[in-house]
């Protein structure tokens, strides 16, 4: 049986131990390898990064993440209340181009989507909900 698990922290910075840790927890109980545990983490940072310093103009907010580990795939789901944002309308950089040559922003979607398998945008009930999976 699959064990899902969710938590609610505040959208601010301070937070990064603790979902970092959330994510560590749910990945080191369902033998995930190395690297894979790294991308995860790391794509979960970038994306706890963005909604807690472009999601909520106030500085109040929250997210909510859930993870679970199903027939070797890891998924994540964050999920805010902040203003509506599809991070997967926006195109990829060109990488190849310098960085003087590049438009700011964007990297950090880019990176996410070369560590996971799949990722999707849904805004529904007034949330963004980004879901990502990555075969372990």
């Amino acid at each position: 049986m699959t064990k899902d698990y969710s938590m609610r922290i505040p959208a601010k910075l301070e937070g990064m131990d603790v979902i970092l840790a959330f994510v560590s927890l749910i990945l080191d109980t369902n033998g995930c390898s190395p690297k894979a545990r790294t991308q995860l983490r790391m794509a979960v940072e970038e994306l706890y990064v963005n909604v807690t310093l472009y999601a909520y103009p106030s500085g109040d907010g929250w997210m909510e993440i859930h993870g679970n580990v199903e027939n070797g795939t890891a998924t994540f789901c964050l999920i805010d209340e902040g203003k509506p944002f599809n991070p997967l309308e926006k195109p990829d950089p060109d990488t190849l181009l310098s960085g003087d040559d590049r438009d700011i922003g964007g990297l950090g979607i880019y990176m996410v989507k070369t560590m996971v398998d799949e990722l999707n945008y849904e805004y529904s009930d007034n949330c963004n909900r980004l879901t990502m999976k990555k075969q372990l």
